[in-house]
């Protein structure tokens, strides 16, 4: 029997459980090119920067939470506000059970509302693969139709290995003349969620 995968927004009293979950990404993998995993107050206030602007959703598998993911500022010149870059960690028990889509899905219509064209993601990418890093994330991407468009070689040293770092894009919007503006999450209507099924405890 198939298990029910919710997305919703993130709320305060969430951040313990991300970061847990974020945590042996940091500990145990070159995923996360973090060495030192950040302190709860630092991990708050991270998502307290990324939702002034864009969506932060948490994906729970029959109500416990299993992962989550959230877009951000995309370099962070004006010229570059229309793109935005993906963040997404799942428990290490839930891969491959579509919970990585379903959040991925939720937030390019999010980006598509806010008037985003470009989504990133910047990816560590083993040479040979090893047991902090193989080439899975680079998979599920180009799964949901992500194109790898540039590498960095040996740009990341993590366990006293080095690692290259590949983006991935894919356009979700027309690059018109004058684009409009990007519309941040906080003031996006909340049908728009509702009809995309993301639950929020917005009014």
């Amino acid at each position: 029997m198939k298990k029910e995968i919710k997305i919703r927004t993130v709320r305060e009293e969430d951040a313990a459980g991300l970061l847990d979950i974020y945590r042996p990404y940091v500990e145990k993998t070159a995923i996360s090119f973090e060495y030192d995993v950040p302190s709860l107050e630092e991990f708050r206030n991270r998502i307290t920067k990324i939702i002034k602007k864009h969506p932060y959703f948490v994906a729970e598998l029959e109500g416990e939470v299993a992962g989550y993911a959230y877009t951000h500022d995309f370099v962070g010149r004006t010229a570059y506000d229309h793109s935005a870059e993906l963040t997404i960690y799942l428990k290490e028990n839930v891969r491959k059970m579509g919970i990585g889509k379903k959040l991925y899905q939720a937030l390019e219509e999010i980006s598509r509302a806010q008037n985003i064209t470009n989504l990133y993601a910047c990816i560590g990418y083993p040479e040979k693969e090893d047991e902090y890093l193989t080439r899975n994330s680079v998979d599920f991407h180009q799964h949901l139709g992500y194109q790898i468009v540039g590498k960095f070689y040996n740009c990341g040293c993590k366990f006293g290995r080095w690692y290259h770092m590949v983006w991935a894009e894919k356009i979700i919007g027309t690059h018109g003349p004058v684009p409009a503006p990007v519309i941040p999450f906080p003031d996006l209507d909340i049908e728009i969620l509702h009809k995309i099924g993301i639950m929020t405890s917005r009014k």
